[in-house]
């Protein structure tokens, strides 16, 4: 079931939310409509989207007031403020309201006049906190992917293809053929050494320790320590017996 809280806004008014996969979710209640499917009702089939349209309404007809005393932390009102809310939803006018809180019309025209601006300030955050995840994500677009063998993935995999061309340039003597001029201890570097090192195996394929030996001692002296690092950072694995090694 959806949290409200991770819900956009127009799922929060509608009170449902639409998956990448077509799956149509009540968030009232976390009751699912698939896509493709079709539901009974009263004798009746229905789409998915028409019975989630009859499930909100039989079950779920007053949107307002479930998402008002949702009791979400994020909603911070007092229990005045809930009634002036739900007030306002009716269409009552200020001496009307007045009248029935027992409160002057002017303080209800001043909480009217600060709701307004509480959804100004919401609006401009939610418009500025939307750019900061868009760029997060093309930023992320632009990255190199993970390989899957990783074991914990972190800062230390957030890397351009700038980067890695650039590291590369860095560590290694050459490229064609592969010589690894130091190993740095920094882990970043020490991840494009690594994902450099793997191109160098056959996916599919099992080697023998001398052969990864081999492999390894034709980029750097210290192939032994290449190798604990490949086993260590998911990029290979190997028997018990360390007898056969394979790319993950």
């Amino acid at each position: 079931m959806c949290k409200i809280e991770n819900a956009v806004l127009e799922d929060l008014i509608n009170g449902f939310t639409r998956s990448t996969a077509g799956t149509l979710t009540c968030l009232s209640c976390g009751k699912t409509f698939e896509q493709g499917e079709v539901y009974p009702c009263s004798g009746h089939f229905f789409t998915a989207e028409r019975a989630l349209g009859l499930h909100l309404q039989e079950n779920h007809p007053d949107r307002f007031s479930e998402l008002l005393n949702s009791g979400s932390k994020y909603l911070s009102l007092t229990e005045n403020q809930i009634k002036l809310l739900t007030l306002f939803h009716a269409g009552a006018s200020d001496k009307e309201i007045a009248n029935q809180l027992g409160i002057s019309s002017s303080t209800v025209r001043h909480q009217r006049f600060m709701f307004r601006e509480r959804a100004k300030a919401a609006k401009l955050y939610l418009a500025v906190w939307t750019m900061v995840e868009a760029k997060k994500n093309n930023q992320q677009a632009d990255l190199l992917p993970v390989h899957k063998g990783a074991t914990m993935v972190d800062e230390r995999y957030s890397i351009t293809e700038e980067e890695y061309q650039k590291i590369l340039g860095n560590v290694f003597e050459s490229l064609e053929p592969l010589k690894l001029k130091v190993f740095s201890s920094k882990e970043k570097k020490k991840i494009v050494i690594l994902r450099k090192l793997a191109e160098q195996f056959q996916p599919g394929r099992k080697y023998t320790e001398k052969e990864v030996n081999e492999i390894l001692g034709a980029v750097y002296d210290d192939y032994a320590m290449l190798r604990r690092y490949l086993i260590e950072y998911g990029y290979m694995e190997r028997t018990k017996d360390c007898s056969s090694y394979w790319l993950k």
